[in-house]
C-alpha cells in the first residue's frame, strides 16, 4: 500500500502531541518578568520537547519521501514509534514541573532512547520491505548519527543519577546535532523528485 495514509496519520499524531504539550503550559501568576521566570523550567522542557518532536516529524517526512510502499510490519513499527513519541508530553511535564530533578530527567532520556530505537526499527522495516538496494537504504548508508544517538541517550540516563544538568546537556546536544536533517537523505529526496 502507498505511504500517504501512514504519513497523514503520523503527522496528525505529532501535531496532537505538540498541542497537548502547549495546553499543559500554565499562564504565569503575575504580570512581571519574574513571574515568567518562575515558569522557566516548564518552558525550557517544552522548547526541548517541541524541538525533538519537530526533528522526528521532519526526519519521518524525509524517510517516507523515499518509501514507495508499506506493509503491515511497517505500519506496526510506525505505531511503535508513535507510542514512544506520545509519552514525550508526559515526561516533559514531569521534567519541567519538578525543575529537572534526577528521576524525571532519567525518565525523559528513557523515552528518547525508546523513540530512537523505535525509529531505527521503523527504518529497518521499511528497508526490509523496499530491499537493500532501495533509495532509502542507499541514503542512510552506515547511519553513524542514528547509531550513536541511543548511546548518548544512555549516557544521559546514567548521568541523571550523577548530575541532572549534565544529563540535560546531553539531551540538548543530541537535539542540536539532529536539528539539521540528514544531508544524505535530503540529497536522495532531491534526486528522487527530479525527472
Amino acid at each position: 500500500m502507498p505511504t500517504r495514509r501512514m504519513e497523514a496519520f503520523s503527522d496528525a499524531v505529532i501535531a496532537i502531541l505538540i498541542t497537548v504539550m502547549v495546553l499543559g503550559l500554565r499562564v504565569p501568576h503575575g504580570t512581571t518578568w519574574s513571574a515568567v521566570a518562575d515558569s522557566g523550567p516548564v518552558l525550557l522542557s517544552y522548547v526541548l520537547s517541541f524541538v525533538y518532536l519537530g526533528i522526528y516529524w521532519n526526519n519521518h517526512h524525509h524517510m517516507l519521501m523515499l518509501t514507495e510502499r508499506v506493509n503491515g510490519l511497517v505500519l506496526w513499527a510506525n505505531l511503535h514509534l508513535l507510542f514512544w513519541l506520545s509519552l514525550i508530553p508526559f515526561t516533559t511535564g514531569w521534567l519541567g514541573e519538578n525543575r529537572f530533578a534526577a528521576t524525571p530527567a532519567a525518565a525523559y532520556g528513557i523515552v528518547l532512547l525508546a523513540a530512537a530505537v523505535a525509529y531505527f526499527g521503523l527504518r529497518t522495516a521499511i528497508i526490509r520491505e523496499q530491499g537493500a538496494s532501495s533509495k532509502l537504504a542507499k541514503a542512510f548508508g552506515r547511519d553513524l548519527k542514528g547509531k550513536a544517538s541511543p548511546l548518548f541517550y544512555l549516557l544521559g540516563i546514567v548521568l541523571a543519577a550523577v548530575n541532572r544538568w549534565l544529563s540535560l546537556a546531553v539531551y540538548v546536544a543530541v537535539a542540536l546535532w539532529w536539528l539539521v536533517p540528514d544531508r544524505r537523505v535530503e540529497r536522495a529526496v532531491a534526486g528522487a523528485s527530479q525527472p
